[in-house]
């Protein structure tokens, strides 16, 4: 059972859990338009549709139906990927996004203890819970400093499940995955941003990318890779809380210049703070500038990830590098705008 089908990971998620002979139902919520396109290709499969794949009406704000559907589908797993997602976002409807991110995850294990159902239960945590960060690299040990409603309501989540399993045995573990993108993340998302964007500007169809701070660094890894991790976190003998990340911090402004790298050209940076802007080293052309928008009201500077403890009890560990995930979103990006102007 995956909240959150509908998303990035939960898509990769369902593709893998099917190749596994899983039996996967989704919870989607109820509009007047689908967005379902991250997975359209699975429902429209006819080896999977009333077989083995099923998609339910629900929100993580309705615990009368959270607590019908665990009784009425009995999973033996449960991957609660459903969230307002967008950190900056947050910041704009931070009521909503406890709602949802916190007292959410409190309804499906509240479900899972009412109705009795035996079932492994994963919480998609967050880096942003470090927020300013104690310690580099971070760990599971790591003491959080939330600095987003978003990250606060999932620092509810985390405790809610560590109070879960210690009070009433559930079976819950929490995934501190750090930032995971891929060809298939939003578009509202700062990586995608700039490869679509660079993609455009390439082929002439956009002029400008405009981002907030460039110097914040992130660590950044392969989404298909970390739900195969989610995935291992509830295949262990008991319930845990684990970091997955690759170790490593890039910028922002290093995903700008090996995005246009992968285009065939080179980013030269000029000014400072706000007036920062980046040109092609070709034709001097501005192509990158600053929008005090973007900025947040309490940034997260740095985050980065030990994942140790996964690869040592789980056997997990990212393979894909930097350079290759960029040159994977990059790719994929360049080849939908090059079909829209054709």
């Amino acid at each position: 059972m995956i909240s959150g089908i509908t998303g990035q990971d939960g898509s990769y998620l369902t593709e893998m859990l099917l190749e596994k002979g899983y039996i996967v139902h989704g919870i989607i919520r109820r509009s007047s338009s689908f967005n379902t396109f991250r997975i359209d290709h699975i429902y429209n499969n006819p080896d999977y549709l009333n077989s083995r794949f099923f998609l339910h009406y629900g929100d993580l704000t309705d615990s009368s139906n959270l607590n019908r559907l665990v009784e009425k589908i009995q999973p033996t797993e449960i991957y609660n990927l459903g969230a307002q997602s967008h950190v900056q976002v947050s910041f704009e409807v931070p009521e909503y996004t406890a709602e949802v991110d916190g007292i959410g995850t409190l309804r499906f294990l509240d479900a899972i203890k009412e109705t009795g159902v035996k079932t492994r239960f994963y919480q998609a945590s967050t880096s942003e819970l470090y927020g300013k960060v104690q310690e580099i690299p971070q760990t599971e040990k790591t003491p959080f400093y939330p600095r987003s409603p978003y990250a606060a309501a999932k620092l509810y989540s985390y405790w809610i499940v560590v109070n879960y399993r210690e009070g009433y045995n559930v079976f819950a573990s929490n995934g501190i995955l750090f930032n995971h993108e891929s060809e298939r993340r939003g578009k509202t998302f700062v990586t995608r941003k700039i490869t679509v964007a660079a993609s455009k500007i390439i082929l002439g169809q956009q002029d400008m990318l405009s981002l907030g701070n460039l110097d914040a660094k992130r660590d950044w890894g392969y989404a298909p890779e970390y739900v195969e991790g989610m995935w291992r976190i509830l295949q262990a003998d008991r319930p845990d809380d684990f970091v997955l990340a690759t170790n490593e911090t890039h910028s922002i402004r290093e995903f700008v210049e090996e995005t246009f790298m992968n285009l065939g050209e080179e980013i030269v940076w000029k000014g400072n703070g706000v007036d920062e802007k980046g040109f092609l080293k070709s034709s001097g052309k501005e192509v990158v500038r600053i929008d005090p928008r973007y900025f947040r009201p309490t940034e997260v500077d740095l985050l980065v990830g030990n994942p140790a403890k996964a690869k040592e009890i789980l056997g997990w560990q990212p393979k894909t590098t930097f350079r290759d995930l960029v040159k994977i979103m990059v790719a994929s990006d360049f080849e939908k705008a090059k079909k829209r102007s054709e």
